[in-house]
């Protein structure tokens, strides 16, 4: 059998942190400094980064894939969101480090009350966003202090023993029949876009849109088909592709020699000062592009222009093709977890899987298919008080039985080359309790809302989240994440520029595919989570409406668990639509699979009656 995606090893204890944290000290010192600071980011400022990049981890030993610590000579803080609270405390030597909820006390707070007069708080510029260190650097100011940019990372000096060497992984030609457009078309559109800007150039710093932009794809990091690379688009001249050679066959080279300068990563600083003495302007996204890009440009005499990356919302609205093959992955994904819900409503209620049997199994379902390529994301697989970790990620020591009665909750997705997918459920194994039926109901209606929901163009995310939790809100509940993220083709399984957040403020576009996934966490009891992927495209039109509106496609074929449901507390119109959707999952998943499949899948989407009053 081919290895598996996942393990299942546990991380180190935060036993391990206290040399660690000792010999960072000591580097910190020596650079005549009072504190540093860690963020979990390499310098294409990726979600999941390579193991030689796991800086905060080796630090700290928490593994989760969002945090920040800031190092000082006699504390130090570990800055994690509401996903990781939990986890953190597991992983971390909390006699070292204090753990802070970031939302809560953001670390530019933490700072300003921390640090004192005339200290100076190092960090590197490769590793944090414009913005982020306009910030920091704003809360040192306010505290009389000092930050620092550094040109060689501490962290790196300290870290000597049983570092991984960076990845190495083959880049490979994305197929015109995955991505729908060749690379040259949308190197014009790069352009154009930059008249329009009124710049003579953009950077790429983004791995993600670079991959995107020359139509490649690699195996840099875990779970994500990405080549770790960036680039320089010129509004005129040839671009330049900075990647290293060792991953790029013969033919590879020579694909992307037709469109770029095909150049070794070492030089991408050397050239950015070349831009910046040429004093063009560039293009920048604050919010995305490292500081240390910014610096380099502006210290030999370009002009920043900043905004949005135009990049990010031409790779996030899909085209005709890629949104054929989304719906193609989906539909093969969804016969995978039919066969993988069949085979556990058999096997859970005799007591003997595990939350890792249920991991293996599902992957095994999916490789079935014969087409894929990667899990999207480490499959988040819990049972009972696990579930309530909105991040629970299942070792050899946390891994739990799967027993009567209690809710399980999994969340997992898959990397097809045609498209990218994500989709957690809730499955009862045994009798649920009412309030976990009433809570499941809850968090339903507010999947149900989302789906349903018709929207003005130019409407955001922000404006649609409420949506997702007003019948929690209602009984005085709530989730302490985003309802939806935006999601690649075969690409990263979390896409910018859109999600469905309190924080989403890029407009919805037709084309943009985005999970919608609220949930209900009962820490030390269960989780509850409804995820599918929904395509944005044009809603129903209203005669006398002044704006075009837009509305969401579900993606995603699988069947949402009726035996949580209370129907008495659901609107006719909502049961309609599970109804509905539960018919269109029975009639496309059901020439796939086999006859018991088949049987089980006809009982899991029949119709839901509500209860006459």
């Amino acid at each position: 059998m081919a290895a598996r995606f996942q393990t299942f090893d546990d991380p180190p204890g935060g036993a391990v942190s206290r040399p660690r944290v000792a010999a960072l000290r000591d580097e910190i010192a020596r650079l005549g400094l009072d504190g540093f600071i860690v963020p979990r980011a390499d310098r294409y400022q990726n979600e999941y980064v390579p193991p030689s990049d796991e800086r905060l981890a080796w630090v700290s030993g928490f593994t989760g894939s969002a945090g920040l610590a800031i190092v000082l000579a006699d504390r130090a803080a570990l800055f994690v969101d509401g996903r990781y609270t939990l986890q953190a405390r597991d992983q971390v030597d909390t006699d070292l480090f204090e753990i802070v909820h970031i939302t809560e006390t953001p670390p530019d707070a933490w700072i300003e009350k921390a640090l004192r007069e005339g200290q100076r708080l190092g960090y590197d510029p490769w590793l944090h966003m414009i913005e982020g260190a306009e910030r920091l650097a704003k809360a040192c100011a306010a505290a009389g202090a000092h930050l620092v940019p550094l040109e060689q990372n501490p962290v790196d000096a300290a870290w000597t023993v049983d570092r991984p060497p960076p990845p190495l992984g083959a880049v490979v030609l994305h197929a015109e029949k995955y991505a729908g457009e060749p690379a040259a078309h949308k190197l014009a559109r790069i352009r154009v876009e930059l008249g329009e800007l009124k710049a003579a150039a953009i950077v790429v710093s983004d791995a993600h849109a670079a991959c995107w932009t020359f139509n490649i794809r690699g195996s840099d990091v875990a779970h994500t088909p990405l080549a770790l690379a960036t680039a320089i688009v010129p509004r005129e001249g040839r671009p330049s592709l900075y990647v290293d050679g060792r991953k790029l066959s013969n033919s590879v080279r020579h694909a992307l020699a037709e469109l770029a300068e095909v150049r070794e990563p070492d030089a991408f600083a050397a050239d950015l000062k070349a831009l910046g003495a040429a004093h063009a302007t560039v293009r920048l996204d604050g919010a995305s592009a490292p500081d240390a890009i910014g610096r380099l440009i502006g210290a030999s005499g370009g002009k920043i222009r900043r905004g949005a990356d135009p990049i990010a919302l031409m790779k996030a609205v899909k085209n005709a093709t890629e949104i054929d093959g989304a719906r193609a992955a989906h539909l093969r994904d969804g016969a995978a977890m039919a066969r993988f819900l069949a085979w556990l409503d058999r096997e859970a209620p005799k007591g003997k899987l595990t939350e890792i049997d249920a991991v293996e199994a599902l992957e095994d379902f999916r490789r079935d298919t014969g087409l894929l390529k990667d899990v999207s994301f480490p499959t988040i697989s819990g049972f009972g008080a696990n579930g309530a970790i909105v991040h629970y990620r299942v070792t050899r020591k946390s891994n739990r039985r799967i027993a009567p009665n209690g809710l399980f909750l999994i969340d997992s997705g898959a990397q097809y080359e045609d498209g990218t997918t994500d989709i957690t459920r809730t499955v009862a194994v045994g009798r649920p309790a009412p309030e976990m039926r009433d809570r499941f109901t809850r968090v339903l209606r507010g999947h149900i809302a989302i789906a349903r929901a018709v929207f003005p163009e130019g409407a955001s995310g922000a404006q649609l989240d409420s949506f997702a939790r007003s019948h929690l809100w209602a009984a005085g509940l709530d989730f302490d994440h985003g309802t939806g993220h935006g999601v690649g083709s075969y690409l990263s399984v979390h896409e910018g520029p859109a999600r469905i957040s309190k924080l989403g403020t890029a407009a919805l576009k037709a084309g943009m595919i985005l999970s919608n996934e609220p949930g209900y966490y009962k820490t030390g009891a269960y989780g509850i989570r409804i995820e599918n992927l929904v395509l944005t495209v044009a809603g129903p039109q209203v005669d006398g409406g002044e704006k075009p509106l837009l509305a969401f496609d579900t993606l995603t074929r699988a069947p949402i668990d009726r035996r949580l449901i209370a129907p008495a507390a659901m609107t006719a119109d909502e049961i309609a639509w599970l109804n509905a959707y539960h018919a269109r999952v029975h009639k496309e998943l059901a020439p796939l699979l086999d006859a018991k499949t088949r049987k089980w899948l006809a009982r899991a989407t029949a119709p839901l009656r509500r209860p006459a009053r």
